[in-house]
Protein backbone atom coordinates (compact mmCIF):
# COMPACT_ATOMS: atom_id res chain seq x y z
CA UNK A 1 0.00 0.00 0.00
CA UNK A 2 1.27 3.45 -0.21
CA UNK A 3 1.05 6.18 1.81
CA UNK A 4 -1.49 9.32 0.96
CA UNK A 5 1.32 11.78 1.04
CA UNK A 6 4.53 11.31 -0.41
CA UNK A 7 8.28 11.97 0.50
CA UNK A 8 8.73 15.77 1.69
CA UNK A 9 11.91 17.17 2.34
CA UNK A 10 10.24 18.78 5.54
CA UNK A 11 10.33 15.58 7.03
CA UNK A 12 14.04 16.17 8.61
CA UNK A 13 15.01 14.13 11.29
CA UNK A 14 15.31 15.69 14.54
CA UNK A 15 19.17 15.63 15.54
CA UNK A 16 20.57 15.33 18.97
CA UNK A 17 20.26 18.04 21.30
CA UNK A 18 23.85 17.77 23.34
CA UNK A 19 27.37 16.38 21.78
CA UNK A 20 27.84 12.93 20.63
CA UNK A 21 27.97 10.52 22.84
CA UNK A 22 28.61 6.51 22.95
CA UNK A 23 25.92 5.08 25.18
CA UNK A 24 26.63 1.57 27.14
CA UNK A 25 23.64 -0.40 28.83
CA UNK A 26 24.18 -3.55 30.41
CA UNK A 27 22.43 -5.99 33.18
CA UNK A 28 23.86 -9.02 34.27
CA UNK A 29 23.87 -11.79 37.42
CA UNK A 30 24.97 -9.10 40.19
CA UNK A 31 28.75 -9.87 41.75
CA UNK A 32 31.92 -7.90 42.67
CA UNK A 33 34.15 -6.36 40.16
CA UNK A 34 31.83 -5.48 37.51
CA UNK A 35 31.98 -1.46 37.72
CA UNK A 36 35.62 -1.94 38.50
CA UNK A 37 35.95 -3.94 35.31
CA UNK A 38 33.37 -1.28 33.14
CA UNK A 39 35.47 1.58 34.18
CA UNK A 40 39.02 0.25 33.59
CA UNK A 41 37.66 -0.88 29.87
CA UNK A 42 36.17 2.47 29.02
CA UNK A 43 39.23 4.64 30.60
CA UNK A 44 41.94 2.20 28.07
CA UNK A 45 39.79 3.32 25.19
CA UNK A 46 40.09 6.86 26.58
CA UNK A 47 36.58 7.15 27.26
CA UNK A 48 35.79 10.49 29.04
CA UNK A 49 32.40 9.20 31.15
CA UNK A 50 30.07 12.05 31.19
CA UNK A 51 26.86 9.90 32.72
CA UNK A 52 27.15 6.94 35.13
CA UNK A 53 24.00 5.50 36.20
CA UNK A 54 23.95 1.81 38.61
CA UNK A 55 21.36 0.10 40.22
CA UNK A 56 21.07 -3.54 42.06
CA UNK A 57 18.53 -5.53 42.68
CA UNK A 58 19.11 -7.45 45.41
CA UNK A 59 15.86 -9.65 45.26
CA UNK A 60 16.70 -10.76 41.74
CA UNK A 61 20.42 -10.79 42.66
CA UNK A 62 20.31 -8.10 39.12
CA UNK A 63 22.63 -5.45 38.12
CA UNK A 64 21.84 -2.49 35.79
CA UNK A 65 24.10 0.50 34.76
CA UNK A 66 24.00 2.94 31.99
CA UNK A 67 26.91 4.71 31.39
CA UNK A 68 27.65 7.52 28.62
CA UNK A 69 30.76 8.94 27.27
CA UNK A 70 32.37 11.50 25.00
CA UNK A 71 32.26 10.16 21.31
CA UNK A 72 35.13 12.29 20.33
CA UNK A 73 37.23 10.74 23.18
CA UNK A 74 37.24 7.25 21.95
CA UNK A 75 39.51 6.61 18.81
CA UNK A 76 37.14 4.07 17.00
CA UNK A 77 34.07 3.63 15.78
CA UNK A 78 30.71 2.40 17.29
CA UNK A 79 30.95 -1.05 15.50
CA UNK A 80 34.60 -1.35 16.57
CA UNK A 81 34.02 -0.13 20.43
CA UNK A 82 31.45 -3.04 19.87
CA UNK A 83 33.22 -5.95 19.01
CA UNK A 84 36.55 -4.71 21.79
CA UNK A 85 33.60 -5.10 24.35
CA UNK A 86 31.82 -8.24 23.16
CA UNK A 87 34.89 -10.62 25.16
CA UNK A 88 34.30 -8.13 28.35
CA UNK A 89 30.71 -8.46 28.60
CA UNK A 90 31.33 -12.27 28.23
CA UNK A 91 32.46 -12.12 31.70
CA UNK A 92 29.82 -10.94 33.00
CA UNK A 93 27.60 -14.85 32.35
CA UNK A 94 25.69 -15.78 29.25
CA UNK A 95 22.61 -14.26 30.66
CA UNK A 96 24.26 -10.62 30.32
CA UNK A 97 22.03 -8.28 28.02
CA UNK A 98 24.04 -5.36 26.90
CA UNK A 99 23.52 -2.79 23.83
CA UNK A 100 26.15 0.32 22.69
CA UNK A 101 24.61 2.96 20.95
CA UNK A 102 25.97 6.10 19.13
CA UNK A 103 23.84 8.99 19.47
CA UNK A 104 24.61 10.25 15.84
CA UNK A 105 22.44 7.76 14.82
CA UNK A 106 18.84 8.58 15.14
CA UNK A 107 16.67 6.23 15.37
CA UNK A 108 13.59 5.47 13.03
CA UNK A 109 9.82 5.45 14.26
CA UNK A 110 6.13 4.56 13.07
CA UNK A 111 3.74 5.70 15.37
CA UNK A 112 0.37 4.18 15.03
CA UNK A 113 -3.30 6.14 15.49
CA UNK A 114 -6.75 5.93 15.68
CA UNK A 115 -8.76 9.44 15.77
CA UNK A 116 -7.30 11.37 18.53
CA UNK A 117 -4.33 13.36 17.34
CA UNK A 118 -3.14 15.24 20.43
CA UNK A 119 -0.38 12.61 21.55
CA UNK A 120 0.56 12.95 17.60
CA UNK A 121 0.11 16.38 17.32
CA UNK A 122 3.15 16.84 20.71
CA UNK A 123 5.36 14.25 19.39
CA UNK A 124 5.90 15.54 15.78
CA UNK A 125 6.19 19.17 16.96
CA UNK A 126 9.06 17.92 19.23
CA UNK A 127 10.61 16.51 16.34
CA UNK A 128 9.94 19.66 14.38
CA UNK A 129 11.65 21.25 17.36
CA UNK A 130 14.51 19.08 16.88
CA UNK A 131 13.92 17.71 19.99
CA UNK A 132 14.19 13.90 19.63
CA UNK A 133 17.31 12.03 18.52
CA UNK A 134 14.41 10.11 16.15
CA UNK A 135 13.26 10.19 12.54
CA UNK A 136 9.25 9.92 12.51
CA UNK A 137 9.51 7.05 9.11
CA UNK A 138 5.55 6.99 8.93
CA UNK A 139 2.12 7.33 10.58
CA UNK A 140 -0.45 4.29 10.20
CA UNK A 141 -3.74 4.73 11.21
CA UNK A 142 -6.87 2.98 10.94
CA UNK A 143 -8.97 6.31 10.65
CA UNK A 144 -7.87 8.73 8.02
CA UNK A 145 -8.43 11.92 9.60
CA UNK A 146 -5.33 12.67 11.01
CA UNK A 147 -3.50 12.66 7.74
CA UNK A 148 -3.28 16.12 7.76
CA UNK A 149 -0.84 16.08 10.67
CA UNK A 150 1.63 13.90 8.66
CA UNK A 151 1.13 15.99 5.77
CA UNK A 152 1.68 18.93 7.28
CA UNK A 153 5.35 17.52 8.82
CA UNK A 154 6.21 15.66 5.86
CA UNK A 155 5.87 12.35 7.15
CA UNK A 156 3.91 9.47 5.14
CA UNK A 157 0.18 8.72 6.25
CA UNK A 158 -1.04 5.09 5.48
CA UNK A 159 -4.29 4.25 5.95
CA UNK A 160 -5.42 0.87 6.85
CA UNK A 161 -9.03 0.04 7.86
CA UNK A 162 -10.15 -1.99 10.63
CA UNK A 163 -13.34 -4.34 9.97
CA UNK A 164 -15.26 -5.48 13.07
CA UNK A 165 -15.10 -9.22 11.72
CA UNK A 166 -12.01 -11.30 13.04
CA UNK A 167 -10.61 -12.48 9.66
CA UNK A 168 -11.05 -8.87 7.92
CA UNK A 169 -9.26 -7.52 11.22
CA UNK A 170 -6.72 -10.08 10.89
CA UNK A 171 -5.94 -9.21 7.65
CA UNK A 172 -5.60 -5.58 8.62
CA UNK A 173 -3.03 -6.05 11.21
CA UNK A 174 -1.20 -8.12 8.27
CA UNK A 175 -1.10 -5.00 5.96
CA UNK A 176 -0.13 -2.93 9.00
CA UNK A 177 2.80 -5.03 10.28
CA UNK A 178 4.04 -5.51 6.64
CA UNK A 179 3.96 -1.41 6.49
CA UNK A 180 5.91 -1.30 9.74
CA UNK A 181 8.06 -3.82 9.08
CA UNK A 182 9.31 -2.32 6.13
CA UNK A 183 10.71 0.42 7.75
CA UNK A 184 12.67 -1.58 9.86
CA UNK A 185 11.83 0.72 13.13
CA UNK A 186 13.77 0.81 16.41
CA UNK A 187 10.58 1.51 17.98
CA UNK A 188 6.31 1.88 16.85
CA UNK A 189 4.47 4.08 19.20
CA UNK A 190 0.50 3.45 19.93
CA UNK A 191 -0.45 6.97 20.19
CA UNK A 192 -3.73 6.57 21.41
CA UNK A 193 -4.20 3.40 18.77
CA UNK A 194 -7.17 1.87 19.53
CA UNK A 195 -6.33 -1.12 18.86
CA UNK A 196 -5.40 -4.91 20.56
CA UNK A 197 -2.29 -6.37 18.85
CA UNK A 198 -2.75 -9.57 18.43
CA UNK A 199 0.22 -11.89 20.94
CA UNK A 200 2.53 -12.93 17.75
CA UNK A 201 2.86 -8.73 17.11
CA UNK A 202 3.60 -8.13 20.86
CA UNK A 203 6.30 -11.34 20.46
CA UNK A 204 7.18 -10.08 16.81
CA UNK A 205 7.97 -6.64 18.41
CA UNK A 206 9.17 -7.28 21.86
CA UNK A 207 10.61 -4.04 23.80
CA UNK A 208 10.25 -1.98 20.66
CA UNK A 209 6.21 -1.17 21.12
CA UNK A 210 5.30 1.89 23.67
CA UNK A 211 1.79 2.42 24.17
CA UNK A 212 0.37 5.42 26.01
CA UNK A 213 -2.78 4.13 28.55
CA UNK A 214 -5.06 7.17 29.75
CA UNK A 215 -5.41 5.99 33.25
CA UNK A 216 -2.73 5.42 36.18
CA UNK A 217 -2.19 1.77 35.34
CA UNK A 218 -3.13 -0.62 37.02
CA UNK A 219 -5.93 0.65 37.82
CA UNK A 220 -8.65 0.91 34.85
CA UNK A 221 -7.48 -0.99 32.38
CA UNK A 222 -9.12 -1.76 29.13
CA UNK A 223 -11.85 0.30 27.45
CA UNK A 224 -13.46 3.70 28.53
CA UNK A 225 -11.28 4.12 32.01
CA UNK A 226 -12.10 7.57 32.05
CA UNK A 227 -16.11 6.13 32.56
CA UNK A 228 -14.51 3.78 34.81
CA UNK A 229 -12.74 6.58 36.83
CA UNK A 230 -15.86 8.68 36.77
CA UNK A 231 -17.94 5.55 37.96
CA UNK A 232 -15.34 5.09 41.01
CA UNK A 233 -15.65 8.55 42.09
CA UNK A 234 -11.68 8.94 42.08
CA UNK A 235 -9.74 12.11 42.75
CA UNK A 236 -6.67 11.75 40.36
CA UNK A 237 -6.76 10.60 37.27
CA UNK A 238 -3.36 9.98 35.03
CA UNK A 239 -1.18 8.10 32.10
CA UNK A 240 1.02 5.37 31.92
CA UNK A 241 3.40 4.75 29.15
CA UNK A 242 4.02 1.12 28.79
CA UNK A 243 5.87 -1.17 26.54
CA UNK A 244 2.89 -2.90 24.90
CA UNK A 245 2.55 -7.00 25.25
CA UNK A 246 -0.04 -9.89 25.16
CA UNK A 247 -1.71 -9.24 28.56
CA UNK A 248 -3.34 -6.09 28.06
CA UNK A 249 -2.07 -3.01 29.29
CA UNK A 250 0.16 -4.78 31.60
CA UNK A 251 3.05 -4.71 29.73
CA UNK A 252 6.19 -2.82 31.99
CA UNK A 253 5.97 0.64 33.02
CA UNK A 254 7.86 3.33 31.77
CA UNK A 255 6.67 6.42 33.03
CA UNK A 256 3.59 7.97 34.91
CA UNK A 257 2.06 10.57 36.16
CA UNK A 258 -1.89 11.90 37.68
CA UNK A 259 -4.09 15.18 37.56
CA UNK A 260 -6.49 15.83 40.44
CA UNK A 261 -9.70 15.45 39.17
CA UNK A 262 -13.51 16.25 41.54
CA UNK A 263 -16.67 15.51 42.06
CA UNK A 264 -17.96 18.02 39.78
CA UNK A 265 -15.90 16.62 36.57
CA UNK A 266 -17.91 14.36 34.18
CA UNK A 267 -16.27 11.84 32.09
CA UNK A 268 -16.12 14.37 29.01
CA UNK A 269 -13.69 17.13 31.14
CA UNK A 270 -11.82 14.06 32.65
CA UNK A 271 -10.60 12.87 29.50
CA UNK A 272 -9.99 16.92 27.72
CA UNK A 273 -7.84 17.32 31.24
CA UNK A 274 -5.89 13.68 30.99
CA UNK A 275 -4.96 14.66 27.36
CA UNK A 276 -2.15 16.98 29.06
CA UNK A 277 -1.03 14.18 31.02
CA UNK A 278 -1.44 11.93 27.99
CA UNK A 279 1.22 13.66 25.89
CA UNK A 280 3.94 14.68 28.75
CA UNK A 281 3.67 10.67 29.86
CA UNK A 282 4.08 9.44 26.51
CA UNK A 283 6.85 12.45 25.74
CA UNK A 284 9.06 11.71 28.80
CA UNK A 285 8.67 8.04 28.55
CA UNK A 286 9.81 7.98 24.79
CA UNK A 287 12.55 9.70 25.79
CA UNK A 288 13.65 7.61 27.84
CA UNK A 289 13.66 4.75 25.38
CA UNK A 290 15.31 6.82 22.78
CA UNK A 291 18.04 7.66 25.28
CA UNK A 292 18.60 3.90 25.97
CA UNK A 293 17.20 4.83 29.14
CA UNK A 294 14.91 2.40 30.05
CA UNK A 295 16.00 -1.54 30.93
CA UNK A 296 13.85 -3.96 31.28
CA UNK A 297 13.80 -7.03 33.93
CA UNK A 298 10.96 -9.15 33.99
CA UNK A 299 7.35 -6.76 34.24
CA UNK A 300 9.04 -4.57 35.68
CA UNK A 301 11.90 -0.83 34.12
CA UNK A 302 14.92 0.32 35.66
CA UNK A 303 14.97 3.89 34.04
CA UNK A 304 18.12 5.73 34.22
CA UNK A 305 16.22 9.39 33.84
Amino acid sequence: MTPQNIDDPRNRPSGPTAERQYVLTLGCPDSTGIVAKLSTFLAEQGGWITEAAYFTDPENNWFFTRQAVRADSVDMSIAELREKFRPVAEEFGPKAQWRLWDTADLKKVVILVSREGHCLHDLLGRVAENDYPMEVVAVVGNHDNLSYIADNHGVPFYHVPFPKDAVGKRRAFEELGEIVNSYEPDAIVMARFMQILPPDFCEMWAGRVLNIHHSFLPSFMGARPYHQAHKRGVKLIGATCHFATSDLDDGPIIEQDVIRVTHKDTPEEMQRLGRDAEKSVLARGMRYHLEDRVLVYGNRTVVFD
